[in-house]
């Protein structure tokens, strides 16, 4: 399936900022190696500056002077979407209505002026590698969103680009079909080992697609990383508490360990610590007080099919929350004994 899209490219970003003629500042000065084959998602909150930066590497828009965008050791800041030969899938596909799904994916290579033979090759071999080979004569309102976005990526890889932009393309769809198409899309780049960028405000769109994540904030990168690096050890507060669910104590480091209001944490770290953070995973209920490192009370607690979700008032000024057994769920009242595990703490 490689042989269908060229050799992929590096891509890199140097001192590229974005300020739009109103004054306002969507992105600073931004240093960015992105490598050949590797995929790259650039995950944050609404107007945080990903979109732009999307947009800046598609020829879509221009950087501030003295930026700078490469493809591979080639200068393209100048250059226009037309010309940097990528692919790209919006948000809202941009299908064309009045076309049939077979026009819609050859539409790139129409444009090309590619023999008519060759483009009837191609796109067989594009409806193929995503399974719609039996809607190639339908209209596009016709078609579910799940299909919509298949030929919509089907369009932007006709033409062979050497890296694909996917710009929040799962966002219209209903949790269950993301779920299935995040899995397919992973399956697609992994298959192609193109260079792909992926626009998200999902987490679970980011750490299941990205080889590497950006996290960014107002215009700025909080933390680059693996998926893994950027959940159990996140650079920031805003990555703290902006992927997954995270509980913080307040505190102080004793001879003893982290001493908050709970009781005493198993913390063995030099320094100064005013909190500490942790995931709910790492919370363990255990049976009584002798076993325990934090006690609370349970506030309210959510059936969430395959665990519960527990709210738990330990005094600070928030409640911890803590996954407990869906068959066996703790009552709202009643006392917890908890545990942390050791390696799930983290200060920031």
């Amino acid at each position: 399936m490689s042989a269908l899209v060229p050799q992929a490219l590096s891509i890199r970003l140097q001192g590229c900022a974005k300020t739009f003629r109103d004054g306002t500042r969507a992105l600073e000065s931004l240093d960015l190696s992105i490598s050949a084959g590797e995929t790259l998602v650039l995950l944050g909150p609404s107007g945080c500056g990903k979109t732009t930066t999307l947009r800046l590497i598609a020829g879509l828009e221009q950087p501030d002077a003295g930026g700078k965008v490469f493809f591979d050791d080639t200068d393209v800041t100048t250059l226009g979407i037309e010309a940097r030969k990528i692919g790209m899938v919006f948000q809202s596909y941009a299908l064309f209505p009045n076309m049939t799904v077979a026009q819609n994916v050859g539409y790139g290579l129409r444009i090309l002026k590619m023999p008519k033979t060759e483009q009837q090759v191609r796109i067989r071999e594009m409806l193929a590698m995503m399974r719609i080979e039996a809607l190639a004569d339908r209209r596009i309102d016709q078609l579910s969103g799940g299909q919509r976005q298949r030929v919509a990526l089907a369009r932007a890889l006709a033409v062979r680009p050497q890296a694909l932009l996917l710009d929040e393309p799962l966002t219209a769809l209903d949790a269950r079909l993301r779920d299935a198409l995040r899995v397919e899309i992973n399956q697609l780049l992994r298959s192609l080992g193109i260079t792909t960028i992926y626009v998200t405000h999902d987490q679970a769109e980011a750490m299941a697609l990205g080889d590497r994540i950006i996290v960014m904030s107002h215009g700025r990168v909080e933390q680059i990383g693996t998926p893994r690096e950027i959940y159990h050890q996140p650079g920031s507060a805003f990555v703290a508490n902006f992927i997954g669910s995270m509980n913080q104590l307040r505190g102080v480091v004793t001879p003893q360990g982290f001493t908050c209001s709970a009781g005493c944490l198993n913390w063995d770290r030099s320094g100064v610590a005013e909190r500490v953070l942790f995931r709910p995973e790492d919370v363990s209920i255990v049976t009584s007080s002798e076993f325990a490192e934090l006690t609370g009370v349970v506030k309210a607690s959510f059936f969430m099919g395959d665990h519960t979700r527990l709210l738990v008032d330990v005094g600070d000024e928030a409640p911890i929350t803590v996954l407990d057994d869906a068959r066996c769920p703790q009552a709202v009242g009643q006392k917890l004994y908890m545990r942390v595990a050791p390696l799930g703490l983290m200060s920031i």
